[in-house]
């Protein structure tokens, strides 16, 4: 394994354990499988194109479905982190076996825990003097939440990516598409009260040292915030936040198409994970808004 391979491995790894405080066991065994699809390839994991890839799944064909849907994981999520941070162009995993392993649903949070992280920032910033760390923890919250926004298009933002008198940010995400995503007034809001306390000669809206704030540093502060209101940590990240926000606007009936949109899916499969809204809503829905409703209500 080459060294490239072996530092781009580890920064995973590191921000594996911090987004989803996956437990040791996990961390080591994406490790293993990691390394050795790395030695495989020659030390060539990290710019593997479909024809390694596919090399690979040959390679495994000897295995447990249930060895091959570990690996596969590892590999892809090990791809889509390198896609985000800027390191590939593109994401190679969809060439990685699927030996038919349903997908696990991400984490989320109820209305009533979203309620309890922002009565804790409340809570913070109603102290006098304000701390300035409390209006940057506000800004990121309701951006996380309020727009669906990925860690790492959080972190990157420029200072001036959100103005006052526009209630819309277009961002580059993954693959480099563009997407136009709203901005609510609270977040718009929220969003002012920290730049005040951002020199203007700073390139990012949440800077930390000569860069801005990293992901791992994110993740730390929502866990903190989430201790602080009474919810376990291990069930708070950017990425929960993010599902709770397309949760919820599916649940106030919000469109698949629509969604789909704002958060960046390229296939609206993706989107499907985030359809888990009760079957009850769904019954109730259909037998609300469906047009024959109103032809059988109008039947003697």
């Amino acid at each position: 394994m080459t060294g490239g391979d072996a530092a781009l491995i580890d920064r995973f790894l590191e921000m594996l354990a911090a987004e989803s405080g996956a437990a040791a066991n996990t961390i080591a065994a994406y490790g293993s499988d990691l390394r050795l699809a790395s030695t495989f390839l020659g030390g060539a994991l990290a710019t593997a194109d479909d024809a390694a890839l596919g090399r690979l799944g040959d390679e495994w064909r000897a295995l447990s479905r249930a060895s091959v849907a570990r690996k596969s994981a590892a590999l892809r999520r090990f791809f889509a982190f390198l896609a985000d941070e800027g390191l590939r162009a593109d994401d190679p995993g969809a060439a990685l076996p699927r030996p038919g392993t349903a997908r696990a649903l991400p984490k989320t949070l109820s209305r009533a825990d979203v309620d309890r992280l922002f009565a804790g920032i409340a809570e913070r910033i109603a102290r006098v003097p304000t701390d300035p760390n409390d209006l940057r923890l506000a800004a990121l919250v309701e951006l996380l939440y309020g727009s669906g926004l990925r860690a790492s298009e959080l972190v990157s933002l420029p200072r001036n990516a959100v103005a006052p008198d526009r209630p819309f940010i277009i961002l580059k995400g993954k693959g480099g598409r563009e997407r136009l995503v709203p901005i609510s007034d609270r977040a718009r809001a929220a969003v002012a009260a920290w730049r005040a306390h951002v020199a203007p000669d700073r390139q990012w809206l949440f800077p930390s040292g000569k860069g801005h704030l990293s992901r791992i540093r994110l993740y730390q502060i929502l866990k903190a915030l989430a201790a602080d209101a009474g919810i376990p940590p291990d069930r708070v990240s950017p990425h929960v936040l993010r599902h709770a926000f397309a949760t919820h606007l599916l649940e106030g009936g919000a469109d698949l198409r629509a969604l789909q949109s704002m958060l960046g899916h390229a296939d609206i499969a993706t989107t499907e994970i985030y359809t888990h809204v009760e079957s009850r809503r769904l019954v109730e829905l259909v037998n609300q808004r469906h047009p024959l409703v109103d032809v059988n209500a109008k039947r003697p």
